[in-house]
């Protein structure tokens, strides 16, 4: 690797680690937790700020030592062999059909608080989205990381600004009290819902060769940037605590409350700017990878298609399909936003799991403290998922004995075919 090939510094890999991080939850799921946990929401973001810190140093140390555009699924791979690997980078892929309905959903709460939807109304316009996201791709459009930086720096800002607008020294107590103390189970459930925001805590992992240090700026970066979102989740949860109110999208009330109004204009944009941008990258980088896993004869060769300006076509279309889908039986079944959370939080479990096992196996001896802490933070997160983890373990009992026997099919091929 060329240690001057890269671009990223230390504080743009801390600010790009925030954006991805932040995307569509950061206005929506302290009050999802509060719903499950009342004040316990609150140690709840505390616990998993803590918990997710070693998973974070971990996943640092194994790019910076072998930095990999493939990141968690070339780690499992090296470690366990190419059908671990192919299967963890398979179940990251089938996770997009889950996962961006998810954030689509969370996005047009907050279009519903400034265009009231509902039924099969609001369908179509999600569905209209989708389609939308597939014409912007279609010229190979990019949201740019300046844009996405701009958003967060917004984003703090505001919060910023309304916990400076509270009454924080006085009422905390109050609230906090007023809901009785927390309970450790109802605790575990909002942690479960809460992991959605850590999501992605990976994805830095796969920029590791454009990092111009990445052994002395990757895990700096990855720490500034967690730290930071996990900051801002716990200021909004005390927000949340300190002002009740009866709004659809409880930060849209907050802001009314303190700042004396305009939160459904404010709150809203930010809220669907982020959500959309963070859909299109879903897209995007799925879409690629679908490419890449059908050059590499892991999916079907149809799938190795791009445009005039490279972009995979029918990957694209495919996955936006399944989204739309996806989006469609969502309604006609009556799931909830946090069924769609949970399915995907329990794919990141699995794969983050995989990669401390992986970590203990590449790593020297001195990491397995942190190895050891992050599989402890991976199963507690599994067990507080439950029934949820199920969508997982489907996915992996399909996938790797489809891949195993695809491993054994090509190398009986190949065996066939070469001379005595």
């Amino acid at each position: 690797m060329n240690p001057n090939s890269g671009t990223i510094g230390r504080w743009q890999g801390a600010g790009l680690m925030a954006t991805t991080l932040l995307g569509t939850g950061v206005f929506i799921l302290p009050q999802m937790t509060i719903e499950k946990a009342h004040s316990g929401a609150l140690v709840a973001w505390l616990l998993l700020t803590l918990a997710i810190i070693p998973v974070a140093l971990v996943f640092g140390r194994l790019a910076s030592v072998f930095p990999h555009a493939a990141g968690p699924a070339y780690f499992v791979e090296k470690a366990f062999g190419r059908t671990a690997g192919r299967t963890i980078g398979l179940i990251f892929l089938l996770v997009v059909p889950m996962g961006a309905p998810a954030a689509i959903l969370m996005t047009f709460q907050f279009v519903n608080a400034l265009i009231p939807l509902e039924g099969w109304s609001q369908v179509g316009a999600e569905i209209l989205v989708i389609l939308g996201l597939f014409l912007l791709n279609l010229r190979g459009i990019q949201v740019s990381a300046k844009l996405q930086f701009a958003l967060t720096l917004c984003i703090v800002t505001v919060v910023v600004v309304l916990f400076g607008a509270s009454s924080f020294q006085q009422g905390l107590l109050t609230s906090i009290t007023r809901h009785g103390m927390p309970e450790m189970p109802t605790v575990m459930i909002a942690a479960g819902i809460a992991f959605w925001s850590f999501l992605g805590i990976e994805a830095i992992t796969h920029l590791a060769d454009d990092f111009r240090r990445p052994q002395q700026d990757m895990i700096p970066a990855m720490m500034m940037g967690t730290v930071l979102v996990g900051v801002i989740y716990v200021a909004c949860t005390l927000l949340l605590l300190l002002v009740p109110t009866e709004k659809s999208v409880a930060m849209i009330g907050v802001f009314d409350a303190l700042l004396g109004g305009y939160g459904a204009q404010v709150i809203g944009v930010l809220g669907i700017a982020s959500g959309l941008a963070t859909v299109n990258v879903y897209a995007a980088s799925a879409a690629r990878l679908v490419w890449s896993f059908s050059r590499e004869g892991i999916l079907p060769r149809c799938f190795a298609v791009k445009n005039a300006h490279g972009v995979p076509i029918r990957a694209l279309a495919a996955l936006l399909s399944v989204m739309a889908s996806v989006i469609v039986l969502t309604y006609l079944t009556g799931q909830e936003l946090e069924h769609l959370i949970a399915w995907s939080n329990g794919v990141f479990v699995i794969i983050y799991l995989m990669a401390m096992l992986a970590a203990a196996k590449l790593l020297p001896r001195q990491n397995l403290p942190l190895v050891v802490l992050g599989c402890g933070f991976c199963l507690a997160l599994g067990i507080a998922l439950g029934a949820s983890m199920a969508y997982v373990f489907v996915l992996i009992l399909l996938v790797a004995p489809f891949l195993w026997w695809q491993k054994s099919h090509l190398s009986r091929k190949q065996s066939l075919v070469m001379p005595e």
